[in-house]
C-alpha cells in the first residue's frame, strides 16, 4: 500500500518577542552613544589683506557703561582699553545726543565694526536701555538732500557694568562724601 505524504506546512515565524526587545534596546543604545564631541577654540587670526596698522574688527570691543552719573564709552583693542567718552548726566537726564556723537567718531575709526556692548548697573530702568539702544544703532544724516538713518552699531549685547564702575554690588565707593560743609 502506498502511503501518501502529508505536505509539511511551513512554520510561521513569531518575531514579536524579538521586536519588543529591539524597541527597548535601540533607544537605550542610542542614549548611551556619544555621537561626536567637538571643542571650539576661538582663534582670532589677523586678516591677510588688512593694513598692518589696522586692527582686526573682531579684536575691537566697544563698551558703553550706563551708570547712574552718565555714560562711559570704552574702546578695547586686544587687551588695551581706552576711555573715549565720559558723558555726564544732565538736569534733564541722560545725554543721548552726545553719546551718539561720540559713537560716530568711534565708527570713523572702526568702520567695519557692527557690534557693541551695553553694560548697565542693575537699577537702570528699561526705558533708558531702549533709548541707549536707539542712540547706538543709527544716526540721522543728510544724503543727496534727504535725511536718512546711517548705521552705527546695530548688533547690541547687554551685560552688567564692571565691578569698578558698579558700587551697588557691595563695594565701597572710592571717595566718600563728608557730612561737613566746607
Amino acid at each position: 500500500m502506498r502511503r501518501h505524504k502529508k505536505p509539511k506546512e511551513e512554520a510561521d515565524l513569531d518575531i514579536t518577542s524579538f521586536m519588543n526587545l529591539m524597541i527597548v534596546l535601540v533607544p537605550v543604545l542610542l542614549l548611551n552613544m556619544v555621537f561626536a564631541q567637538m571643542s571650539v577654540l576661538d582663534l582670532k587670526l589677523p586678516l591677510g589683506d588688512s593694513a598692518p596698522g589696522q586692527p582686526n574688527p573682531e579684536d575691537v570691543a566697544i563698551d558703553v557703561n550706563i551708570l547712574e552719573q552718565g555714560f562711559l564709552v570704552k574702546v578695547s583693542v586686544g587687551n588695551i582699553g581706552k576711555v573715549v567718552g565720559d558723558i555726564a548726566k544732565g538736569k534733564d537726564g541722560y545725554n543721548y545726543a552726545e553719546l551718539n556723537k561720540v559713537l560716530q567718531e568711534v565708527k570713523k575709526g572702526f568702520p567695519e565694526k557692527r557690534d557693541i556692548n551695553l553694560l548697565s548697573m542693575p537699577d537702570i530702568d528699561y526705558q533708558t536701555l531702549v533709548s541707549v539702544m536707539d542712540a547706538v544703532g543709527s544716526y540721522k544724516t543728510v544724503v543727496a538732500a534727504s535725511e536718512v538713518n546711517a548705521v552705527l552699531f546695530p548688533e547690541v549685547s547687554l551685560g552688567d557694568a564692571p565691578f569698578e564702575n558698579n558700587p551697588a554690588e557691595g563695594a565701597e565707593p572710592a571717595v566718600e562724601a563728608s557730612g561737613e560743609a566746607g
